[in-house]
């Protein structure tokens, strides 16, 4: 079975004690309306402003993963992992975490993750599902799986098509090399039955010699018998002149 990994990153937000900067209001907005990169732009300048900024950080690595960044997206949740865990939106912001370990294939750090959201937030359904994934994952990669991502998955099921596909061709390639060969025999003894049928004929001039050497032998012996039969006449003619 494949499991896949219910990626929702969770929606950009502005944090309670930074609701009045301008710069996460302004990439909140083109957030919403999916301009990630200009969101970036004014989050990165809320991040100049305060490089503690939970808010700017935290956004700023939504927008990131959103254009798949994920080692940037990473480094923005890095910057403030000292003070977010202790923010109202730690489960959010642990949650955002699992998601790009998940990206790198660092499966570990996503099930320590994802484990943190769940304490914080038990009924997170998204939370269960990546926790559970993260951790097949990462008994599959410690089982030498290398990791087994979806294209992986894919890529061994496309293996064993081509796989089959060649054992097809070859069983086929078999068959007819099996019939071609039966053929050939079939070929080979319906050609010496002819040659000795052809052997076996005799032409007309054969046909004629042999009657007339068949006639000759007749006639030599109708001869001879006449010959007996008239030296046997003789010597009884003179048998009776005596």
């Amino acid at each position: 079975m494949i499991y896949t990994a219910v990626l929702l990153i969770a929606a950009s937000v502005a944090l309670q004690a930074q609701t009045d900067r301008r710069e996460v209001r302004a990439g909140n907005r083109k957030f919403k309306k999916e301009a990630y990169k200009e969101a970036e732009i004014d989050y990165r300048k809320a991040v100049v402003k305060d490089s503690l900024s939970v808010a700017g950080n935290y956004n700023l690595a939504s927008a990131l993963y959103r254009q798949q960044d994920w080692d940037g997206a990473g480094k923005a949740l890095e910057q403030v992992k000292d003070i977010a865990p202790g923010t109202s939106h730690a489960d959010s912001w642990h949650y955002n975490s699992g998601d790009v370990a998940l990206q790198k294939k660092d499966y570990a750090a996503a099930v320590k993750a994802f484990r943190e959201a769940l304490l914080l937030n038990p009924d997170d359904l998204d939370a269960k599902e990546n926790y559970i994934y993260a951790k097949l994952m990462l008994q599959n990669q410690q089982n030498g799986g290398g990791g087994g991502s979806d294209n992986q998955d894919q890529q061994q099921n496309q293996d064993q098509q081509q796989d089959q596909d060649q054992q097809q061709n070859q069983d086929q390639q078999q068959n007819q090399d099996q019939q071609q060969q039966n053929q050939d025999q079939q070929d080979n003894e319906d050609q010496q039955q002819e040659q000795n049928q052809q052997e076996q004929k005799i032409s007309p001039q054969q046909a004629q010699q042999m009657l007339q050497a068949i006639q000759a032998k007749e006639k030599e012996t109708q001869d001879k018998v006449k010959k007996e039969k008239a030296d046997l006449l003789k010597s009884r003619q003179k048998e009776k002149n005596w």
